[in-house]
């Protein structure tokens, strides 16, 4: 008896215990809102981080024109590092294109030793290399 009058307690409170201190802000409000907050510079810019009071003192040295040709130099001596994942595939490419040094036999042999002393790891245990 004492869990059922509980419950209907409860659910006779639920609703005011959720209720709002204050009805919604209306769309002209927020608007006014972000604003103001804009003026006072205090809005996060979107992205996945928030900005730091570091980056919003931030002045340049350089003009536009001064940067764009700092690019471009460093594009014509190939000093441009790759954007994204790029530059992985390109690192891997590169190492990939190397001629070898040893001999299909002379790999073959090596492994074969590993094999009888037991070094080589069972397949898919061995740690992925890192370069």
């Amino acid at each position: 008896m004492h869990k059922l009058t509980a419950a209907a307690l409860a659910l006779a409170i639920a609703p005011f215990a959720f209720a709002q201190a204050s009805p919604p802000a209306t769309r002209a409000e927020v608007k006014a809102e972000t604003k103001a907050l804009e003026k006072a510079g205090k809005l996060v810019p979107a992205g996945e981080g928030a900005r730091t009071d570091s980056d919003a003192n931030f002045k340049s040295t350089k003009t536009r024109a001064d940067r764009k040709a700092e690019t471009n130099l460093a594009a014509k001596r190939h000093e441009l590092q790759p954007a994204g994942s790029a530059g992985e595939f390109k690192r891997d490419a590169a190492i990939r294109a190397q001629p070898t040094t040893r001999s299909r036999e002379e790999r073959k042999a090596e492994t074969r030793l590993a094999q009888k002393q037991g070094k080589l790891a069972p397949a898919g245990e061995h740690p992925v290399p890192t370069h």
